[in-house]
């Protein structure tokens, strides 16, 4: 392939990304799997079953939750108060908002989103947030994850949930996550990941490709790209749970995807959501 078939690849792939989400920001879609996905229907169904905290989601602005997790990288974060968080792929502020009552007065929280629709979105929250909180601590800024704007060794800890594996340059994520830590920061990611490779059919389907599945990688290779960047204490957990959670509320992503398959083989086989956490010396 050319650099610039490349090139047109990945903006193919950002533009794809770009447009679903924009869509589920304003209701023309309910998730991030053109609209089809049934468990995502039920966004606090999603996220208790994730881990999150019942009374922190009773607590967030109207329409945050949008059912858009694949893990909960808050809790992995072990937050702390005062320290600085940024969050990729911050959507309507789910993330954000929780972060921001643990971290309290005193710290702060940024999340970045490069869809317009969604910045505008979780920025209405904040008023609510302020309200029920009394805390004044987050913002939202527009950016690619792959180029974010935060300074160089800015923040405590990067958060990102199922947001990594629709970049179609990850080393590249994984490097800002790096520059925009300070020295002992710490990344918690909840991401998709592979098993074994998608069969090529499973790759080309667009809906797959927004709905976090096709543009996912094989967890040694996240591993590979950690340790290259230069992160330390890695630790990858793999969590086959969410999958079977989607197959058995018959999501119908899923099925289209299970259905082309090879005979005899499970989705869960191939597809595993991942905790990672790392550290930058």
């Amino acid at each position: 392939m050319k650099n610039t078939d490349k090139t047109t690849s990945a903006q193919d792939i950002t533009e794809t990304v770009r447009s679903g989400y924009a869509a589920i920001a304003s209701g023309a879609q309910r998730s991030c799997c053109s609209g089809r996905r049934s468990g995502q229907a039920d966004p606090a169904r999603l996220a208790k079953s994730l881990g999150y905290d019942t009374n922190a989601l009773d607590r967030l602005p109207e329409g945050a939750n949008m059912g858009l997790s694949c893990g909960n990288p808050v809790a992995l974060a072990a937050l702390r108060e005062g320290q600085t968080v940024l969050d990729l792929g911050s959507g309507g502020g789910f993330d954000v908002f929780q972060a921001g009552e643990r971290v309290k007065a005193a710290g702060r929280v940024i999340g970045v989103d490069m869809t317009p629709e969604m910045l505008a979105k979780a920025r209405k929250n904040i008023a609510s947030y302020r309200e029920t909180t009394g805390l004044d601590n987050v913002e939202f800024r527009l950016g690619e994850i792959e180029h974010l704007p935060a300074a160089d060794n800015s923040v405590d800890v990067v958060l990102s949930n199922c947001v990594i594996n629709l970049s179609p340059d990850k080393a590249q994520v994984w490097r800002e996550i790096f520059r925009v830590l300070k020295p002992g920061g710490k990344a918690a990611v909840s991401d998709l990941a592979l098993l074994k490779p998608l069969p090529d059919n499973i790759r080309a389907l667009a809906a797959a490709l927004v709905g976090c599945v096709a543009g996912a990688i094989l967890v040694d290779a996240s591993a590979a790209l950690l340790e290259k960047t230069g992160f330390s204490d890695i630790k990858l957990t793999p969590k086959p749970g969410y999958v079977q959670s989607m197959q058995d509320w018959n999501d119908p992503l899923y099925a289209e995807i299970a259905a082309l398959l090879p005979q005899g083989e499970d989705l869960a086989d191939y597809v595993v959501s991942l905790s990672i956490e790392a550290f930058k010396p």
